[in-house]
């Protein structure tokens, strides 16, 4: 899709697009351990699904509100930036914990 297109992508590229997205990005992280070892401690596992997939729900809700408000008060260029920003600074932030935490680990041994 050009910049300055109106034209919205098809219904099928935005499910997979957000799904793959979403889907990778939640594989390995915290929540999934979280879920996993509060599902193996309850010994109700489509309880702790149900909660799991229910915060999942209301969190992306919240995503997706607090998106379509800044798609009608910012430009889409502006929001790009903007998200990139984010996701570098994310990254950055992470990178380093991740590198203290070696560290701490390596001179503790």
């Amino acid at each position: 899709m050009q910049s300055g297109s109106n034209e919205r992508p098809a219904f099928l590229t935005v499910l997979v697009s957000t799904f793959t997205t979403v889907f990778v990005a939640e594989l390995g992280d915290k929540t999934q351990l979280a879920t996993l070892l509060l599902s193996a401690q309850s010994g109700a596992p489509w309880l702790v699904f149900l909660g799991a997939a229910t915060a999942l729900i209301a969190s992306s809700l919240v995503g997706v509100l607090v998106g379509r408000w800044l798609a009608q008060v910012l430009p889409p260029e502006r929001l790009q930036l903007m998200a990139g920003v984010l996701m570098i600074g994310l990254g950055l932030w992470l990178g380093a914990q991740a590198g203290r935490s070696l560290f701490l680990s390596s001179t503790a041994a």
